[in-house]
């Protein structure tokens, strides 16, 4: 049996997790998906006091009160930023790093760094308008069908604005010494993810698997999706 802890990506919440969680626990494996402060289940806790590092504890606390150890753990897009902050915390509690069209980033970058300028502008623009959030993002380019996507739209909420230009400093040596996969969704590929592909390609110690599928590969091709998970605790 493995233990996975699945780390949801920007307006998501535990909810996306829904249909590989079922796969997985049907597997006989163990799943946790935490839900970040102020987004998704959580979405009553949004206000500007919410940080990286918040989210960050979310999940160690969820680890640690679990006592878990040798966890897959899972992030997805802005999750790639959670998921690198904790093994920074926790790393001999992990197994492996999965990071699924997520940021990958280097010590002191912000999840705001793999963004174009005029992209950076637009988000702060859109959070100082919004309060301080970014309101739920639009699933259209996401590549799923009809329904998914009206699923989908239902269930995204905005997203503390207040982490965008939050730096995660992390022992990059102690990083790369962890097993780490990286899962690129190529069909639709987001662009915003472009220098993340680049980046794990040009660097040695990544496995690098291609999903022919959009960026939020647990709702569009599941079974896909999980197939490459149990991959990663049987090699």
């Amino acid at each position: 049996m493995a233990v996975y802890v699945m780390v949801h990506g920007a307006w998501h919440g535990a909810w996306c997790w829904q249909r590989v969680r079922r796969l997985l626990v049907q597997a006989g494996h163990e799943v946790f998906t935490p839900c970040l402060t102020g987004v998704g289940e959580r979405a009553h806790l949004l206000s500007n006091q919410v940080r990286l590092a918040t989210h960050v504890q979310d999940v160690v606390a969820d680890i640690e009160m679990n006592e878990l150890q040798d966890v897959i753990l899972v992030g997805h897009s802005y999750g790639g930023m959670v998921i690198t902050g904790v093994a920074d915390r926790l790393g001999s509690r992990l197994r492996h790093l999965v990071y699924v069209d997520a940021v990958v980033p280097l010590s002191g970058e912000s999840w705001s760094s793999r963004h174009t300028r005029d992209t950076q502008a637009a988000r702060r623009q859109q959070i100082t308008a919004c309060g301080g959030a970014m309101p739920a993002m639009d699933p259209s380019p996401l590549g799923l069908s009809a329904d998914d996507e009206a699923w989908v739209r239902r269930r995204l909420t905005a997203h503390p604005g207040s982490v965008y230009d939050d730096p995660l400093v992390f022992d990059e040596a102690a990083w790369q010494s962890l097993p780490r996969t990286f899962i690129d969704c190529t069909a639709p590929a987001l662009p915003t993810v472009a220098i993340m592909r680049q980046r794990v390609r040009q660097n040695g110690g990544w496995r690098v698997h291609e999903l022919p599928t959009g960026h939020d590969p647990m709702i569009s091709a599941p079974e896909a999706f999980t197939e490459l998970l149990l991959a990663v605790a049987c090699p």
